[in-house]
């Protein structure tokens, strides 16, 4: 049986809930990811549209592609939530917004082609330059790169 995640931001002003099991989770290198995050990588996980809704606060949303848009705090700036703008199916959310984000671990590693050089991880996860071998049942696409599902 699954249990339900929640999580938020930092000031609490926007929480979520997640009532699906997630259907992978994993680290995303690509520049997008790393600019909007300030970070070298940013660990998601994919849930069902229908899984994840919010449950305190209207997130600010940023375009970042013609196909994709992020979710954040308009208060504290947290980015939560990646999805595609139209049509999607699934939403990413930011593993270390969840409240226990040690309850799930990521997978695996995509969009390696655009890995900071002085950053690597010491896990033996599987690492893909591109959006991996699922990339069509994804949300989570890369800046620079084509990708079916972009």
């Amino acid at each position: 049986m699954y249990t339900e995640l929640e999580g938020g931001c930092l000031c609490g002003g926007l929480r979520y809930r997640i009532t699906q099991a997630p259907i992978d989770a994993g680290y995303c290198h690509c520049r997008l990811c790393q600019r909007a995050s300030g970070a070298p990588v940013v660990a998601w996980l994919t849930v069902a549209i229908a899984g994840f809704d919010y449950r305190r606060g209207t997130p600010a949303a940023f375009y970042s592609s013609p196909h994709s848009q992020r979710e954040f705090c308009p208060r504290c700036g947290t980015q939560l939530a990646f999805r595609r703008r139209q049509d999607a199916r699934t939403v990413d959310v930011t593993l270390a917004s969840l409240d226990h984000p040690y309850r799930l671990a990521p997978q695996y590693h995509i969009w390696r082609q655009s890995r900071i050089d002085w950053f690597e991880t010491a896990d033996s996860l599987p690492r893909y330059e591109d959006a991996g071998p699922d990339s069509h049942e994804h949300s989570l696409t890369g800046p620079d790169s084509p990708a079916p599902s972009g």
